[in-house]
């Protein structure tokens, strides 16, 4: 059975919270991962299954800098039926701060045959780089010519 639009924004939310499996596996052998605000250093795109994995795969470090007590999603239906849009935000405590952190991000999520084929992650590059320690890089960043 191939898992609807929503059916694959509802295992995204399922993998942010640490309950699904590799985010890589809901992608299409030639999918694409887009960060339209990257953080500096990170890729701005992702093309194909591997490279998502092993972006992600290197990047799993990362979860250990703050721990989830929850994980909420609104998906959002389009005119275009391959086309959803999912707020995702989670909640809990943050180790580089040491106090509590609320996240959201908005993925607009393109899914064919049950696959995504094109996934575009907007998230805060500020709030990102609190989560994960790296304001210092992103600083830097917004300074350099």
């Amino acid at each position: 059975m191939v898992r609807t639009p929503r059916e694959v924004a509802e295992e995204v939310r399922r993998m942010v919270a640490g309950e699904g499996g590799p985010f890589a596996d809901l992608f299409a052998a030639d999918g694409v991962l887009e960060y339209p605000f990257a953080l500096p250093g990170q890729p701005r795109e992702l093309r194909g299954r591997d490279a998502i994995r092993a972006y992600h795969g290197g990047a799993a470090a990362s979860r250990g800098l703050f721990e989830m007590d929850g994980v909420d999603a609104v998906v959002h239906e389009t005119t275009d039926p391959e086309v959803v849009v999912a707020q995702i935000e989670h909640h809990g405590r943050s180790a580089v701060t040491g106090g509590p952190y609320r996240f959201r991000a908005l993925g607009v999520m393109r899914v064919r045959a049950g696959e995504i084929v094109l996934y575009q992650d907007y998230m805060d590059p500020i709030a990102t780089a609190r989560l994960l320690g790296r304001s210092a890089d992103l600083a830097a960043a917004l300074t350099s010519s």
